[in-house]
């Protein structure tokens, strides 16, 4: 924005305000000059032909209230496809963005009348509602600190939380790009100076962080498009696989209706089932996504995934075996 068009806005607000305005006022609020703040109300009458008039009980004044400056030209449905695009971060990507996002929309909703306005806010808040699941715990100045730290390409310290293995590390980043995956889960994705590899942290487990001085160049290598449309869900480890799943007739429509992963290819079989093939990086999200799924997926490769995907189900199947107890209450 313009110097210029930024001092217009202010000084539209404060013609707006319920004070008694005159060039001396305006000039000292806006810290210019008032010869200045005269060409500035001339600028509005010529040529936005501003309903500008003065007298000395009321100062300068907007003599039709209704009237709003259109350096901002957006039409009801644009400021609401804002609006809901705002709620929806809000809901989905934690409250990071929450304080910038209604300031901005309320200084835009000021170039509309007050009741389109009005309205336009209880169509969002009782019709069209966003709700994200379970929530996270996003620290805004962490997520801000990591925006500036990828922007400068600056090096991070921070003592981050391994849920894992439930323990906290201290780890050095090179922080190159900031993900959002399904909109809940935030990642910054970057080279680690522990690992000596590209790496994923969820940034709500960042439990603190500093932007070192230290100064870092980005691997050459690294294609942020490519590197992300080779994982499923947000493993990135491992070396590409090809993976093909089977779907039963039933769990089929629910798999076929959605692109799971960009290198997707359905395959189609006469009695309505579908396998599915891909290849991925990382196999333990691929294994979680399938067993969701239950006996309607049946895994055909790789050796590996099938050999992980046994595993978990006959740890599961110890698990609901019924004790002597379970057997006694049920038999009486």
């Amino acid at each position: 924005m313009s110097r210029h068009l930024e001092r217009l806005l202010q000084l539209d607000a404060l013609l707006r305000s319920q004070q008694r305005q005159t060039a001396a006022s305006l000039a000292a609020a806006l810290e210019v000059s008032e010869r200045t703040v005269r060409s500035d109300l001339a600028f509005l009458r010529d040529r936005y032909h501003a309903p500008l008039e003065f007298n000395k009980t009321q100062g300068y004044y907007y003599t039709d209230p209704a009237w709003r400056l259109p350096s901002i030209s957006l039409s009801q449905g644009e400021l609401f496809a804002l609006t809901l695009g705002a709620r929806m971060l809000e809901a989905y990507a934690g409250s990071a963005y929450a304080t910038q996002l209604r300031s901005a929309i309320s200084r835009l909703a000021e170039r509309l009348p007050e009741q389109s306005w009005v309205d336009l806010q209880q169509v969002a808040d009782e019709r069209i509602l966003f709700r994200a699941g379970a929530t996270i715990d996003l620290n805004p100045d962490i997520w801000h600190q990591l925006e500036t730290a990828c922007r400068t390409q600056k090096t991070v310290q921070m003592s981050y939380y391994t849920a894992s293995r439930d323990s906290i590390s201290e780890r050095k980043l090179d922080p190159y790009i900031l993900h959002i995956y399904r909109g809940t889960n935030p990642y910054v994705i970057g080279f680690c100076h522990q690992r000596q590899e590209i790496r994923w942290f969820r940034v709500d487990r960042i439990k603190t962080l500093t932007v070192l001085a230290e100064s870092f160049v980005p691997d050459p290598t690294f294609d942020a498009k490519d590197h992300l449309e080779l994982i499923f869900q947000h493993e990135a480890g491992g070396v590409p696989q090809s993976v093909a799943i089977w779907f039963d007739a039933k769990t089929a429509p629910y798999v076929r209706e959605r692109r799971w992963h960009p290198s997707q290819e359905i395959q189609e079989h006469p009695d309505g089932s579908m396998t599915l093939h891909m290849v991925v990086r990382g196999l333990n999200d691929l294994k979680r996504w399938v067993l969701g799924y239950g006996k309607g997926a049946i895994v055909k490769a790789p050796p590996e995934l099938i050999q992980m995907v046994r595993d978990e189900v006959s740890v599961l199947c110890r698990h609901y075996q019924p004790s002597p107890d379970t057997s006694d209450a049920t038999a009486t």
